[in-house]
């Protein structure tokens, strides 16, 4: 059965209402469309708590200027056949002058969080996405909120907005989805020539060596700087690799708390990220 498709706000809060007089809980998951089975993934765990309102927005204010916002896949007929055999319950798909109309200057900035990691090399990226998570938070009025934990620093951010804005939504975290080579599932992996996408996997397992190398509390200095090494040798362009709390996002020497190594790193014109906890 095809999900409810929504483009007037009244007519989405109205449904959500409903369930929520209903004594239904309302689950949001957040997306830019362009959906493969990591975002499925999360469709199935909104309908296992709750009704599953999912949201398709590709959003412009996250794009840096020489970022892909034009070529970022879009399908939404495609992305709503796959929503109705997730069994989503309803698809909210604004346009622009939806969630940006005249007049609109408003930005959300976090601090700290956003400084780092990805925060170094796409400049304002943070703030698109914290501005355009509050709208959808504030639109849908979900009790839960669901985020891959592929895009960490990401989940990291919007859990930082939510709690300091106090707006009364738990935020989940939901593991990576992976290809059976690790590679973690992304709409823009589709970018990748068949060269590129062989070489792919490669980063998943220099994370995975990293993890196991300073989980018994080894320095992550060298560690990282050999996985470094063989990332570039193997054609991809590493932006960062590094060991991090896993809640400042601060780089740390040694495992002390929970962690996480992180990285991102080009291959040709595709950007990959992926983190695994230490």
């Amino acid at each position: 059965m095809s999900p409810q498709r929504f483009s007037d706000l009244d007519a989405l809060r109205a449904q959500v209402a409903a369930w929520r007089a209903a004594g239904e809980r309302v689950v949001l998951v957040p997306t830019m469309g362009a959906l493969h089975v990591g975002h499925l993934a999360l469709v199935a765990e909104a309908r296992r708590v709750g009704r599953a309102v999912v949201s398709i927005f590709v959003n412009p204010t996250q794009f840096g200027p020489s970022e892909d916002f034009s070529r970022y896949p879009r399908d939404v007929e495609a992305d709503l056949a796959r929503l109705a055999e997730a069994g989503a319950d309803a698809a909210w798909t604004p346009d622009v002058a939806t969630m940006y109309p005249p007049g609109f200057s408003t930005r959300i900035e976090v601090s700290g969080l956003t400084e780092g990691l990805c925060g170094a090399y796409r400049p304002g990226h943070f703030s698109g996405v914290a501005t355009v998570v509050t709208k959808l938070l504030n639109q849908v009025r979900p009790d839960i909120a669901l985020f891959g934990e592929k895009d960490f620093q990401q989940l990291q951010v919007i859990r930082r907005v939510v709690a300091d804005l106090d707006m009364g939504v738990e935020i989940r975290g939901v593991p990576t989805i992976r290809e059976a080579d690790g590679l973690a599932l992304s709409s823009r992996n589709r970018y990748l020539t068949p060269e590129e996408r062989a070489a792919a996997p490669r980063l998943h397992a220099v994370l995975a060596r990293i993890a196991e190398a300073v989980r018994g509390g080894a320095e992550t200095a060298a560690p990282c700087a050999a996985g470094i090494d063989e990332l570039e040798a193997a054609g991809f362009q590493v932006q960062y690799l590094a060991v991090c709390d896993a809640e400042t996002l601060a780089p740390v020497a040694r495992i002390a708390g929970p962690a996480r190594v992180l990285a991102a790193a080009c291959l040709g014109r595709t950007r990959l990220i992926d983190n695994l906890p230490v």
